[in-house]
């Protein structure tokens, strides 16, 4: 049988830990019945484990009876706190919480990786380390997980490191899609707390109305975007929170609001970062007022090395034909922390089309959606290419 084929014999067992994560999602760092879920479909193979201190994270290395150099394969396993609305039938039990982007499939497809390279472990020249990460959903997971050692944890740096990530709209089921290069966005975040001296509405020259400042710094900042940043190296600034104010008649002291801002390359980000704090403080001095401004720093560009997104390619094709196959033409705006593990390591991020045959990609609610579904049948295809991206990176490099 072909590792593809292998893959499908598994369909009933990847769908059966998916649908089990699936119903009981967790969020954030602390996944105790995920990791449990995850030691289990581990159990038995010849994998040395080690488990996170920080997170509930499960880090485990396959070392091939062969010499050879190391592969990292990520698959994230947090969920969002999105209250599901899928109808499925293993649709979430957990108010609050969904597996609306996809990472029960990540690690069930992790998973079956791990059994169908152990398999072959006997021809197998390297080690691989499995990479089961909490915390992607803007927890830092990953950078957890390095800190605590998941890079060493093969005595050796990974050579290459990959992620998969399912999409349930844009690309059709199966379909594989990647880039090299920038592939997502850096996501930071701007507070800005803007200082006056409230007072009767009808009487504004007799308070220090922060509103009008604050307003004039929300449309400031998007002609920052569009004056002070190549079109071609873009910047996306987007005020998603907006407070001030008690009632129509009191002008309050303060005003506040965040912004997400998304950048596509190290220089554009550490630009946008000092501009968007002075541009923010500027205007409120031209006011006579005063502001706190904080740029909180999030994940990194996510760039895939051009060798290895090429790499990867050249697996899916001749995994799956070269029909499968989209290039990417450009970033996505989302942001991943698997950047964290590609500023150390050589790899590449590939997406995975997921979207139900039933649907129609272009107009299927995306990830992140509580109406989000993905197909089951894009598992043993997912399994299929975490196991082939390993098995060619370890024999290329003996060549």
């Amino acid at each position: 049988m072909t590792l593809y084929d292998e893959a499908r014999a598994l369909e009933a067992e990847l769908s059966g830990l998916r649908h089990s994560l699936h119903r009981e999602p967790e969020i954030g760092l602390d996944l105790p019945r995920t990791q449990a879920k995850v030691l289990a479909a581990l159990d038995g193979l010849p994998v040395e484990i080690t488990l996170g201190q920080a997170l509930s994270s499960v880090t485990a290395v396959l070392r091939g009876a062969r010499p050879g150099t190391t592969v990292l394969l990520r698959g994230d396993m947090d969920a969002l706190p999105v209250t599901e609305r899928t109808g499925l039938p293993y649709a979430s039990q957990i108010d609050g919480a969904m597996h609306a982007c996809g990472h029960d499939l990540h690690t069930a497809m992790l998973a079956g990786a791990a059994r169908l390279l152990c398999a072959r472990r006997g021809d197998l020249a390297g080690t691989v380390i499995f990479m089961f990460q909490p915390g992607e959903e803007g927890y830092g997971g990953a950078k957890y997980m390095i800190d605590e050692g998941v890079l060493t944890a093969a005595g050796e740096p990974p050579a290459a490191a990959y992620a998969l990530h399912v999409l349930s709209a844009n690309l059709p089921g199966g379909v594989i899609a990647t880039r090299s290069g920038p592939v997502l966005a850096a996501a930071d975040k701007l507070e800005v707390t803007v200082h006056g001296r409230g007072g009767h509405a009808s009487q504004p020259s007799q308070a220090a109305d922060p509103i009008p400042a604050a307003c004039e710094m929300v449309t400031a900042l998007q002609t920052l975007v569009t004056r002070r940043f190549d079109v071609f190296d873009p910047v996306v600034i987007t005020v998603g929170s907006f407070h001030a104010g008690t009632a129509d008649n009191v002008i309050p002291d303060e005003a506040r609001f965040l912004a997400t801002i998304r950048t596509f390359s190290a220089a554009a980000r550490a630009r946008v970062k000092d501009d968007s704090v002075r541009l923010v403080r500027d205007i409120a001095t031209a006011h006579g007022l005063s502001a706190t401004a904080e740029y909180l720093d999030g994940y990194p560009v996510t760039v895939n090395n051009q060798a290895e997104a090429a790499f990867a390619e050249h697996a899916a094709t001749a995994l799956f034909g070269r029909e499968r196959f989209v290039p990417q033409k450009n970033p996505m705006t989302g942001a991943e922390d698997f950047s964290f593990v590609l500023e150390q390591v050589p790899g590449a991020f590939v997406s995975v089309g997921a979207c139900p045959p039933d649907q129609v990609p272009a107009s299927a609610p995306f990830n992140h959606s509580a109406e989000a579904v993905f197909d089951d049948a894009v598992l043993s295809e997912g399994t299929a290419l975490y196991a082939e991206l390993a098995l060619r990176r370890l024999a290329a490099s003996l060549s």
